[in-house]
């Protein structure tokens, strides 16, 4: 599933004529280069939520997406937020984990494709959430103080604390068992919900990126991304 539904408030004046996945990076719109790593990986179907712009937004899927079936999860009565959309798109998604992605963020594989290192690191006995995480230090154009604690297996065991820094920040690069999608709140509500309890049970984990991560929530970060490409 691909998060595609945001107003991109943070992208402004960028997103006042489009919805933030289109704006462009390097030529190309940063939900084009999801779907390069989505082929990459062996894709063969994807569910994207639409909002804001949502027309534009589907005729671009429309468009640039023709060897991956494309569904269309619809938010345009009411935009659901992450949790809210993953509960929208429920019967879409089926009973098998998943791989959920945002559109605002761009990842570089490094010497193996992530999502597949996700895909072969996933233990459906002992998790429910698996995330691809990336160092602090190594987290390009992020603004935060990172988001969670790791043990030295790989389980997620805490979250940042205020006033604190946590090590690892949180790609926007995940992988969901669908049991992890109940007892959900009425209207818009966030991912958080489902991770916090995940992470009371012991279930939620996390894998290191290997690769580059960029925090593509500014158009300044636009630029920053940009230059460090064009070096490589």
């Amino acid at each position: 599933m691909v998060m595609a539904a945001g107003l991109g408030k943070r992208m402004r004046p960028l997103t006042a004529t489009r919805p933030k996945p289109l704006v462009e990076l390097g030529g190309r719109a940063l939900i084009d280069h999801v779907f390069d790593r989505l082929r990459s990986a062996g894709t063969k179907r994807a569910i994207v939520n639409v909002h804001y712009l949502a027309d534009q937004m589907e005729a671009h899927l429309r468009a640039r997406v023709k060897d991956i079936e494309l569904v269309i999860s619809d938010e345009r009565k009411q935009l659901m937020e992450t949790g809210g959309g993953l509960v929208q798109a429920r019967d879409l998604i089926g009973d098998k984990p998943f791989v959920c992605v945002n559109s605002d963020n761009l990842w570089i594989d490094g010497p193996t494709d992530a999502i597949r290192q996700l895909a072969a690191a996933w233990d459906d006995e002992k998790m429910d959430a698996l995330l691809l995480l990336v160092p602090l230090a190594r987290a390009n154009s992020h603004k935060g103080q990172g988001d969670f604690h790791l043990d030295p297996f790989g389980r997620i065991v805490g979250r940042r604390k205020p006033g604190r820094l946590a090590p690892f920040v949180y790609t926007g690069v995940q992988i969901l068992s669908p049991r992890v999608i109940r007892d959900w709140p009425e209207g818009p509500f966030s991912t958080n919900l489902f991770w916090n309890r995940a992470l009371e049970a012991g279930r939620l984990w996390g894998l290191v990126h290997q690769g580059l991560w960029f925090d593509i929530g500014s158009p300044q970060a636009i630029g920053a991304a940009e230059a460090v490409l064009a070096e490589m």
